[in-house]
């Protein structure tokens, strides 16, 4: 209960608290705070053939429910804060060795060792100005991402983040919200904004490279160098609409 009231307290009287959440444990990094998307308006140099991973491919056999409480078959393993405005969403953990890795609805990123069944660290995604009233959700509910000593994740809580994969330390962060899987195709990672635009990011550096509107707010689809959301299909080089007679 204090620790209840103590996260009420932070909502009501934020210059009264820290800018961490008190609710979980582990190590955590500050919250971020970004200026608006900057695009580049760069050609995305030659791609490869086919995606290099997507959010939410490693096969793992934990799961996750809507209390942020993770399961191995009908064993409790660990226990977030249940929250009762969560966004539905099918979020399950990603297995990396004796790790795993989730977002949770209260708008972290955390990874657990699955065999002392504690919190290596954990990392707020979302902007600083969502503790004040900024925007009423923060859920994580695109599946994060692993590609090497790094995890990728964002939420809608207007932050999607590159973390390092053994601190939890944030390499970049960019004011981007979304709500469905995203692909990873060498060194690119194509995001759905829920502002209704594609985004072609750098992984290396965090650089928007093009924006691209779209119709629909699902996971980008890639096959020989063209994405495809919804019925949409966009050029991977430039973000230009490819149009097609059955459109």
């Amino acid at each position: 209960m204090k620790k209840v009231f103590a996260f009420l307290l932070c909502a009501f009287a934020i210059s009264s608290c820290s800018k961490h959440d008190p609710i979980l444990p582990g190590v955590r990094s500050d919250i971020f705070d970004a200026n608006d998307v900057i695009v580049q308006n760069r050609e995305v140099p030659e791609l490869s053939g086919n995606i290099t991973n997507i959010s939410g491919d490693a096969n793992c056999e934990y799961r996750q429910d809507k209390s942020n409480i993770i399961w191995l078959n009908d064993k409790k393993i660990w226990a977030g804060f249940a929250t009762n405005s969560a966004v539905k969403s099918n979020q399950s953990p990603i297995c990396d060795g004796n790790f795993i890795y989730t977002g949770l609805s209260t708008g972290e990123v955390i990874k657990i060792n699955t065999s002392s069944k504690k919190p290596v660290w954990v990392t707020d995604v979302f902007r600083a100005n969502n503790l004040t009233g900024g925007a009423s959700m923060v859920d994580i509910i695109a599946h994060v991402g692993i590609d090497g000593k790094y995890v990728y994740a964002g939420g809608l809580g207007d932050a999607f983040c590159k973390l390092n994969a053994n601190t939890g330390d944030k390499v970049w962060c960019l004011n981007i919200s979304t709500g469905v899987d995203f692909i990873m195709v060498d060194d690119f990672i194509f995001v759905v904004g829920t502002d209704n635009n594609l985004y072609a990011i750098n992984k290396q550096n965090g650089e928007v490279y093009w924006r691209a509107e779209i119709k629909r707010q699902v996971k980008p689809n890639y096959n020989e160098k063209i994405i495809t959301v919804g019925k949409q299909r966009i050029n991977s080089k430039d973000g230009s609409l490819i149009k097609s007679s059955w459109l």
